[in-house]
Formats: structure tokens, C-alpha cells, sequence
């Protein structure tokens, strides 16, 4: 079942000789559950096309659905909540908060949404991201792959459907990266979130389920990983 449609998806910017097609003509699915990674080179419209997933930006033309609907009919204040209660982000730079304690930034976002915390969801998150010992840490005092444990324990604590990832490893070395990417897989699958990722890394890569390579705002390929 499709969760994520995009249909004829274009960002331009400028005019005339200086128009820049930053997507031109963007269409395909994700399925509820999938892990995808977009790849492409530098430029190639990938982050661009991401941020039109997660609603942070507008289109020139097209739609992006999510559970069949159209996010770009709502209105600014709706698609804020939307995006808080639907979609969770997890980027290169962490994002956190300095002066907040990790188990503060993990729930920042229910607050935010003005819910009630489901503490042994959010105990279940920390403890699998092995991060219970860290709690009433400040994220300054954390390594880099703890800090994004914790970026990735605050997307997931208010059970968004989706999960968008860009770059999340590109500040990790090598074998943090895996771990996290491992924990990140596993935790899709054990909360049956969908995920999409940015990535420049053919290893990470390799462990998504598909793989669209955009180049020039078009999509050249959409392949199913071995």
C-alpha cells in the first residue's frame, strides 16, 4: 500500500535564461513500510525533493499525497501540525537543543504538539537506541553517534508515519555509520515506519530496500536492492 505518492513534482527557480529546474516532472511511490534511499550527484535536486516530501517547502506544479492526502491543499499552520504529528526528521547537523537534557529533546516534539508523552513508548525507544544511561545527559557531552541516537529517538517518539533522513550519517565515521544506520533499519522495522533517505554512501545505500537515482531534477532510475 502506497503511503507517499508524488505525482508530477517541479521546482523551478528564476526565469528566462535564468530559470533553474530544480525538479522537473518528479513522479513515484513509497510503499507503507519501505526503506528508500535517493541518491544523485551534488545539485541533482535530491534535497530539494526531500524537503517537498516533509512539506518545507511549496512546488512550482505537482502534488505530494501522504496517507492519501494532498499536503500541499493544507494552509501553512496545518501542514506545521501535520508535519509535527506525520513526519519525522532526522539531518546531518543533529538539531538538538544545548540546553536541554536528552530524554527533553527525545520529547520535545509531543510537547510542542501539546500531547500527552507515552512513556513506556519513549522508554522503548531510548532502551533500544541504548541510550538509558544517557537521559539526563546534555547533548553536548555525547559523541557524535550518540547525538544522533538521540535525533533519531526524537523522530520516532511521536510515531510519525514516515521517517526522512538527509545525510544523517555524513558527520559519523565509518563504523558509527553502520551502527546507526543499523539501529535505524531495525527500529523502521519494529515501529513499521517508512523511511527516506538521502545518502552519498553506496554501502548505506545498498541497504534500502530501492534506490531512485535523480540527476537534473529527473528521476533516471528506480532499482530494488538485492
Amino acid at each position: 500500500m502506497s503511503i507517499v505518492k508524488v505525482n508530477d513534482l517541479k521546482k523551478y527557480y528564476g526565469k528566462d535564461e535564468s530559470l533553474v529546474k530544480a525538479l522537473d516532472g518528479v513522479t513515484f511511490e513509497v510503499n507503507k513500510g519501505e526503506f528508500v534511499c535517493i541518491v544523485g550527484t551534488s545539485g541533482s535536486g535530491k534535497s530539494t525533493l526531500l524537503h517537498m516530501i516533509g512539506g518545507l517547502d511549496r512546488p512550482t506544479k505537482g502534488n505530494v499525497a501522504i496517507n492519501n492526502s494532498d499536503i500541499f491543499k493544507l494552509n501553512d499552520e496545518e501542514l506545521t501540525i501535520f508535519r509535527r504529528r506525520e513526519i519525522g526528521f532526522v539531518f546531518q547537523q543533529f538539531n538538538l537543543i544545548p540546553i536541554l537534557n536528552v530524554y527533553e529533546n527525545i520529547v520535545l516534539p509531543i510537547e510542542l504538539d501539546g500531547n500527552k508523552i507515552d512513556e513506556e513508548y519513549v522508554n522503548t525507544v531510548i532502551t533500544s537506541l541504548g541510550l538509558e544511561s544517557k537521559v539526563n545527559n546534555l547533548t553536548n557531552n555525547l559523541s557524535g553517534g550518540q547525538q544522533q541516537r538521540v535525533a533519531i529517538a526524537r523522530a520516532l517518539a511521536t510515531k510519525p508515519s514516515i521517517i526522512l533522513a538527509d545525510e544523517p550519517t555524513g558527520n559519523l565515521d565509518s563504523k558509527t555509520s553502520q551502527d546507526v544506520m543499523g539501529l535505524l533499519k531495525t527500529m523502521s522495522q519494529k515501529f513499521n515506519q517508512t523511511i527516506i533517505m538521502i545518502t552519498h554512501n553506496q554501502e548505506i545505500s545498498q541497504m534500502a530496500d530501492r534506490v531512485i537515482r535523480i540527476e537534473d531534477g529527473k528521476i533516471l532510475s528506480k532499482v530494488v536492492s538485492e
